[in-house]
């Protein structure tokens, strides 16, 4: 394996963080950039610790990691955006009947927790891929170095995501919601499917 490779499955991996941060940058335009730096970070952090776990669990649990991840990623990405795309229809029809719906409170940890996980749960498998390719060709680097590099790739993308939303959702706040729930079902759909197949 080759560093441009690694940076390519860096990029790759943090491609489902980059949609779920622009998520969260939307649906929270006020979010400060303390703020902004936690969610990047959290997503950051599972990238770089998923690699290194199924790199080092591998030798028990690849064929398990492969079967289930998926599905996971699938089932926590639907119960989040589900919720949103729930919640906007919910406040639609208060608006509706003239009640003013409660205002969307800010992403709290426990979101951002099952957030940072189910985006990274597919780096588990790259943990794997690692390991494949150490014994077979080599790493570029030491594999902790690898992991690294892809969580620091997806910090630096996951930052830039939230400050986009943060400048879609000013202007298109009140579809944020239905918006970004979409976003996130349809990113765990795709993973299914891709797990599928």
């Amino acid at each position: 394996m080759q560093l441009y490779e690694l940076l390519l499955i860096a990029v790759a991996l943090s491609m489902d963080a980059f949609a779920v941060g622009m998520t969260n940058g939307m649906t929270e335009p006020k979010m400060r950039l303390s703020k902004m730096f936690l969610v990047a970070g959290a997503y950051a952090l599972f990238q770089f610790l998923m690699p290194l776990l199924g790199y080092y669990c591998s030798y028990a649990f690849s064929s398990l990691v492969a079967k289930i991840a998926p599905w996971l990623s699938f089932a926590l990405l639907a119960f989040i955006g589900g919720k949103m795309i729930l919640d906007f229809f919910l406040d639609r029809r208060k608006r509706l009947r003239g009640e003013e719906p409660a205002p969307a409170g800010p992403l709290g940890a426990g979101k951002l927790l099952l957030q940072a996980l189910a985006t990274s749960i597919d780096a588990l498998a790259v943990g794997v891929t690692l390991l494949a390719e150490e014994t077979s060709v080599g790493l570029p680097m030491h594999v902790a170095l690898c992991a690294l590099v892809i969580g620091l790739v997806t910090l630096l993308l996951s930052l830039l995501a939230v400050f986009l939303g943060k400048k879609i959702g000013d202007r298109f706040s009140d579809k944020a919601g239905l918006f970004g729930g979409t976003i996130l079902l349809a990113i765990g759909i795709k993973i299914l499917i891709e797990g599928i197949l």
